[in-house]
């Protein structure tokens, strides 16, 4: 079974000694069929006066820590090795419920999923819906996997990935206005893209492996990444990455799944001193295969 390790290193610095707030760590991979943890380790310094785990509203696993030390530097350092069985691309066959668009969601699980369908942000002009609808074909239904599979690759071919050291998650008019955006953008523009067809789908935060054999490296390593989740009848919650054309779960490692980017953020706290102690935050994220560990060992 292939096996990735990945080391996430978050370092705080101030100017003076601060005081810490609670801070929230949801950086723990969601345990599922393609994915194990075997092992982790969080150390955090200076060390917090509390730490315990929760499961949020969406299942997600998340450390909350609680200081009682001042000083003038907080360093988050994770360790953690999990067994990732790559799920295949998935297959429909004229069978499915969800073969063509449009489709109906049982009733049973549509209340469930309404959040999931329904838009969350403004789309006054219809610009993001327009967007949407151009991947139907015209006067006949359309295969769901036709749309899904165009969605993923157009938003890849069509705009321009660039990193953004703002906070939070552009808007999905502004990724499309402007033809730009991050993996995160890239996510909730095509999540609000499905929504606006009546299709149910939600933010992945997590992890994406690169290996070094591919012909055109995955665009999103050396930090976190960010992609979709697109809830079908009778095929479950299926995995779409934007930013790198991917259909399924090669090389991508779940972290965190909710309804908004605003819920899945790896790690936020806060802490109590004036506004210019603050000094740099480096974040520095490997993620290797057992392969590359022992070829590194032998050098």
């Amino acid at each position: 079974m292939p096996l990735l390790t990945i080391h996430h290193k978050t370092e705080y610095r101030y100017n003076r000694p601060v005081a810490f707030g609670e801070h929230r760590i949801m950086l723990r991979p969601r345990d599922g069929h393609d994915l194990r943890v075997l092992d982790s380790r969080l150390e955090i310094s200076p060390e917090p006066m509390s730490l315990h785990w929760i499961h949020d509203v969406f299942g997600n696993s998340v450390a909350i820590a609680n200081f009682d030390e001042r000083a003038d530097a907080l360093f988050f350092d994770w360790h953690v090795t999990v067994e990732h069985n790559p799920v295949e691309e998935f297959a429909l066959t004229p069978d499915d419920p969800a073969y063509f668009y449009p489709f109906v969601y049982d009733d049973e699980e549509f209340p469930d999923l309404v959040q999931y369908i329904t838009p969350q942000y403004t789309d006054p002009d219809g610009e993001i819906a327009e967007w949407a609808r151009g991947f139907l074909d015209e006067d006949a239904p359309t295969p769901t996997f036709k749309i899904l599979s165009g969605m993923t690759h157009g938003i890849r071919k069509q705009f321009k990935y660039r990193k953004r050291h703002e906070l939070g998650t552009q808007h999905p008019l502004d990724t499309l206005q402007s033809g730009t955006g991050t993996c995160r953008d890239y996510a909730l523009f095509m999540i609000e893209a499905l929504r606006q067809l009546g299709i149910a789908a939600r933010f992945v935060s997590g992890y994406i492996f690169v290996p070094e054999d591919i012909e055109q490296r995955h665009v999103g390593g050396g930090s976190t990444h960010a992609w979709v989740q697109v809830y079908l009848p009778s095929a479950g919650w299926i995995e779409f990455d934007p930013t790198n054309g991917i259909v399924g779960t090669r090389d991508l490692i779940r972290v965190a799944v909710a309804r908004d980017p605003r819920q899945a953020i790896p790690l936020h706290g806060v802490y109590i001193g004036s506004g210019d102690a603050f000094e740099a935050m480096d974040v520095n994220i490997k993620v290797v295969s057992d392969d590359q560990e022992m070829e590194a060992e032998v050098l």
